[in-house]
């Protein structure tokens, strides 16, 4: 891509990005303050005492901090696509009726997300149909959503929910990913190169993949196969996809066949044992000099502003391995793999973290 751009280009990228973003934050942040109001409404309707608040004697930020963070979030996220890294973003979140569907399915969900939490409920998920067929970490209500991430429904919802989350940066967020892909894809034949997506979800991480680099063969590895259905929806129009259901500690390609390997909002939710085998993994199907990125929470100490709100986290939703994510060490963990690590770049609330195979 040429990083030459006259005034008038410049200024209409800056016109397309903000007609774009601002009306996608006003939407989720909306849905969170909807969100909060129902949550009291239920609360008063029952007749009990508030939920104790969440604890912690780390600093939190304020609402000001938050907004001033996430308008930096997306004036970088702006000046990658003015310096050619990746194009201008198409988010895809669909039409209207499907805004609303998902919105619908969202907020249907919130009593029994308020019931499971009350109940300390996390492990719906986990029966006789499915048991054994997954790793059993992976069977609970994560979020304490209805269905974890196994079912259609929960599909449907989980962009929205993560956006709610994230008050409309998660998209933003995904993106930082892409440039540390940039700096080892730049110049060569795309087609040639062969990246894996870890964790792909619904495919979202991988969509922006494809806009910077349509001709890189890519293949998403994830647990869910309601996740991979709606992964192959939203990645309908893109060409050299795959999609497979597998476990990140078990990756279902040869050593040493990947030029890249990326993991988004994946690694918070391994256990610290399960981190370890998916990063020997992603060692394992490494080229000599490929990248791994891995795009996840902050961690404890990173921005030390946030640290409050990093340990609040898992006492409001069902993260049982968060915690221990915020003390990893993923620095050791990929040197004994043979991964060198160069960087964290912080991104909002989360950060990537780029390794290279020696």
């Amino acid at each position: 891509m040429s990083q030459a751009r006259t005034p008038l280009a410049s200024l209409a990228t800056r016109v397309a990005y903000g007609a774009s973003q601002l009306p996608r934050v006003a939407w989720y942040v909306g849905h969170g303050y909807a969100m909060r109001y129902i949550a009291g409404e239920v609360r008063r309707r029952e007749g009990g005492a508030a939920r104790p608040r969440a604890r912690t004697d780390k600093p939190v930020p304020d609402r000001r901090r938050l907004y001033a963070d996430m308008a930096r979030l997306f004036q970088r996220d702006l000046e990658n696509v003015e310096a050619g890294i990746y194009p201008l973003p198409a988010d895809r979140d669909g039409s209207l009726p499907a805004l609303l569907r998902r919105s619908m399915l969202f907020f249907e969900d919130l009593p029994e997300v308020h019931r499971r939490r009350n109940e300390h409920g996390h492990s719906e998920v986990l029966n006789e149909e499915t048991r054994g067929k997954r790793p059993r970490y992976y069977l609970q209500n994560f979020h304490f959503q209805t269905g974890g991430w196994l079912t259609e429904e929960s599909a449907e919802r989980y962009d929205t929910q993560v956006e709610v989350l994230f008050n409309g940066t998660a998209n933003a967020i995904r993106r930082q990913a892409l440039v540390p892909l940039h700096e080892v894809f730049a110049g060569r034949d795309q087609r040639t190169l062969r990246l894996l997506d870890i964790g792909t979800g619904t495919g979202r991480f991988l969509d922006f993949v494809k806009q910077a680099w349509p001709r890189l063969p890519v293949l998403g590895v994830d647990l869910s196969e309601a996740y991979l259905r709606e992964a192959k929806r939203h990645l309908r129009r893109r060409s050299r996809v795959s999609l497979a259901v597998g476990a990140g500690e078990s990756l279902p390609v040869a050593s040493e066949s990947q030029d890249a390997v990326t993991s988004v909002f994946t690694f918070h939710e391994l256990p610290p044992e399960v981190r370890r085998a998916v990063i020997r993994e992603c060692a394992r199907v490494l080229k000599p000099g490929g990248r791994l990125v891995i795009l996840d929470s902050l961690q404890y100490g990173d921005v030390p502003d946030y640290d409050g709100l990093l340990e609040v986290f898992p006492q409001n939703f069902h993260e049982p391995y968060y915690s221990s994510y915020l003390d990893e060490d993923f620095r050791t963990i990929a040197r004994d793999c043979g991964l060198t690590h160069l960087r964290d770049e912080p991104a909002f609330i989360s950060k990537a973290m780029v390794f290279d195979k020696r």
